[in-house]
């Protein structure tokens, strides 16, 4: 009656287990959905570090860009007007090769 005894106890601890190892899968399926489905209904993102990557990038190009224009539009000097011409002749360039 040991061995049978025994036995039922091994089997009540290992469907135990199973069983809270099956309910902890679930909850925890359910718990990465609502956060998932609270970062995108809020904003934040899983690639947030690509995100700010970008984002720092973006900035320092748009830097640059008002610099160039800067450059380009500057009436007192006449290397601006030289080189407004130049941006614009390239434009047209561009516009051509892409037309024919």
């Amino acid at each position: 009656m040991d061995a049978d005894f025994f036995l039922v106890v091994v089997m009540v601890i290992v469907t135990t287990a199973i069983t809270g190892l099956t309910i902890n899968g679930v909850v925890q399926k359910i718990v990465d959905y609502k956060r998932e489905k609270n970062a995108i209904r809020y904003g934040h993102s899983t690639d947030a570090p690509q995100i700010t990557d970008m984002s720092e990038r973006t900035d320092h190009i748009e830097d640059r860009l008002k610099v160039l224009e800067r450059i380009a539009t500057d009436p007192e000097a006449r290397r601006g007007a030289d080189l407004a011409d130049q941006i614009e002749q390239l434009r047209l360039e561009q516009k051509q090769k892409e037309l024919g």
